[in-house]
């Protein structure tokens, strides 16, 4: 079948690489697309927030299947305008998608039926914010209610950062977004990402995996869309992941199915591994960013199948996803200044010698300037390498990454230094 990509990321790169891989896959479209998806997929100019182009696209085109990959369009309804026409789209409806779209939806939510997450009040002003915060003292957690690209929560250690953070959040940082805000309680424990695949009534793991927010080293400085990840995170154990799908997950699915708004597509969990077990710390509607290029490195299954039968609501009729044992380790390079305002333009070359050390170099944040591949954005090349362990995969990563010459970006020098601790203790 003809398939058709739409983002431009680091997680679009890996479901293209995967998506081309299956015999399924006659055409791959990507649009937008990266330097890197072209090297893929066919890449077509179409502005994805225009809803009657891309059914246009896709009607010209004979379609067969629409993946989704980042959560703005989906927020958005586009997948409600593309199965209107009768097109197979993997991703949540705009209703269902309120699961990322907005804080405070989840977390009411998950106060109706019975999902456990930390305590939580919606404010709607600063003020009301700032009394909440003596409510909950410090620590605290402050999230802007909508879509802030991944940087709209502050894990706030006093209660003058927290002050900060509303402040920050209602002066319009983050423009609609933070339009409201939830004060959340700060909960204990390591932090994991569990991802499910569902098609509205049949659940099904996917895998779990282990980002590291903070920009620097050490988990130090500023909160990010992720600065690199590994897969399998086994501090979230076979036992956890089965409390994660029978008290989360599955009630969250059964909740949306009752309340006449369906999920269809992936849900990715990040999860707080707390003294209780498993609690809620918030839904994606979409595979993550970095986790989805560690987690494809793994995925033995057709990735075309999988998300096919979950558009078309047959996902308990194949078999469940099938993942190597090794360990996948991804490192973020991102451009100077990010998370702030990135250096863009920054000459970049040396990605085929780190792949012919074995890893995958999947594109984020780049473009083409003439025959010089250059960065377009904050997070611009995602390295990802495979191991019998996270040391492995690791040494393997940033062997990758010193072959690669950026000098106008940085990367962390520690990503999955938890496991690696444990696997030498």
């Amino acid at each position: 079948m003809n398939i058709l990509l739409l983002g431009s990321g680091g997680r679009e790169h890996a479901l293209a690489w995967k998506l081309a891989q299956s015999p399924r896959c006659d055409t791959l479209w990507a649009a937008p697309g990266n330097p890197g998806i072209a090297q893929v997929a066919t890449l077509a100019a179409l502005d994805i927030t225009d809803h009657a182009a891309v059914l246009a696209f896709c009607e010209a085109n004979v379609i067969g299947l629409i993946v989704i990959g980042p959560e703005a369009p989906l927020v958005d309804g586009l997948s409600d305008s593309l199965r209107g026409q009768g097109f197979a789209v993997f991703g949540p409806s705009k209703a269902a998608a309120q699961l990322e779209g907005s804080k405070g939806f989840t977390k009411d939510l998950c106060a109706r039926a019975g999902i456990p997450t930390g305590g939580y009040e919606r404010v709607t002003s600063e003020a009301a914010a700032l009394a909440a915060l003596e409510k909950f003292g410090a620590p605290v957690v402050i999230k802007a209610d909508g879509l802030a690209a991944g940087k709209g929560v502050t894990v706030a250690m006093t209660i003058a950062e927290a002050q900060d953070a509303v402040r920050d959040i209602f002066a319009g940082r983050f423009g609609q977004a933070g339009a409201e805000a939830v004060i959340e309680e700060f909960l204990e424990g390591e932090e994991a990402s569990f991802f499910a695949l569902t098609d509205g009534s049949t659940v099904v793991p996917f895998a779990s995996a282990q980002d590291h927010k903070r920009v620097g080293d050490g988990d130090t400085g500023p909160n990010t869309g992720g600065m690199g990840a590994y897969s399998p995170a086994k501090v979230l154990t076979p036992a956890l992941q089965a409390q994660a799908m029978t008290r989360i997950i599955v009630p969250t699915v059964r909740a949306m199915t009752n309340e006449g708004m369906p999920y269809s597509g992936v849900l990715f969990l990040g999860l707080m591994l707390t003294a209780k077990g498993p609690e809620l710390i918030e839904y994606n509607c979409r595979f993550g960013d970095p986790e989805c290029q560690a987690m494809l490195m793994r995925l033995e299954s057709d990735l075309v199948e999988l998300l096919h039968a979950c558009a078309e609501n047959r996902l308990a009729a194949i078999d469940p996803p099938r993942f190597s044992d090794d360990v996948a380790l991804t490192v973020v390079m991102a451009a100077n200044g990010y998370p702030g305002t990135p250096e863009t333009g920054g000459a970049i070359s040396g990605i085929d010698v780190a792949e012919a050390l074995g890893a995958k170099v999947f594109h984020a944040g780049t473009a083409r300037q003439g025959d010089t591949l250059v960065a377009s954005g904050g997070r611009v090349l995602a390295v990802t390498a495979r191991g019998a362990s996270v040391s492995e995969a690791q040494a393997t990563a940033y062997a990758a990454v010193d072959a690669i010459d950026f000098p106008t970006g940085f990367c962390r020098r520690d990503i999955g230094w938890r496991e690696v601790a444990r696997e030498h203790a």
